[in-house]
């Protein structure tokens, strides 16, 4: 198994590059268009070099830019996921988590804790959920609810290059490239 990314980042125009990895940060092309604009080489050809090439411009950007790509994030197991208005990729990992089964009590919770955590930080909770089930980001949600909205924007980021990095591994895993192109169902309250 080949641990590069297909097209190769260092062998892409700019268009190219942002037409094949600019949806990686979710609804954030600029970070792409940033990061290939501060070069790209064979090191960035694979998923961790790509990942700390696209950090740098989130990590240098202000802190309002760091906040707009925060709520350019869906709120999870939320209206979104059951209007199918999730990017494939976010819908596809929150289904990972189970977010798709929950009962109508645990989306009751969710749409509880998401208000709660929308009004106390003014941008949406943001986890990656890979390796989660829907217990745990409960669990999560809550203890993260205590921080302090500068913590919290440092955790959200970080958790947001996490989602950047897991993305692109599965870009360089042959046989989850193809699913990244599957049409999937949308979230639902079943």
């Amino acid at each position: 198994m080949s641990d590069h990314l297909h097209p190769r980042p260092s062998q892409l125009t700019r268009e190219e590059f942002i037409a094949n990895y600019g949806d990686i940060y979710e609804h954030s092309a600029w970070i792409a268009a940033a990061a290939w604009d501060s070069g790209l080489d064979s090191r960035h050809d694979t998923p961790a070099g790509l990942a700390a090439r696209l950090r740098e411009p989130v990590d240098a950007a202000s802190p309002d830019a760091q906040l707009a790509l925060i709520r350019a994030h869906p709120d999870l197991a939320a209206k979104a996921a059951v209007a199918a208005t999730l990017t494939a990729d976010s819908r596809r990992e929150q289904a990972g988590a189970g977010l798709d089964q929950c009962t109508p009590e645990e989306f009751s919770r969710f749409e509880q804790l998401n208000a709660a955590y929308r009004e106390r930080f003014g941008f949406p909770f943001v986890i990656a959920v890979r390796g989660l089930d829907r217990h745990a980001i409960l669990d999560a949600f809550e203890q993260r609810l205590a921080q302090t909205p500068e913590a919290e924007r440092h955790t959200a980021i970080a958790q947001i290059h996490r989602i950047a990095l897991l993305r692109l591994e599965a870009r360089a895993t042959p046989h989850l490239t193809s699913a990244r192109e599957d049409s999937l169902l949308p979230l639902g309250l079943s």
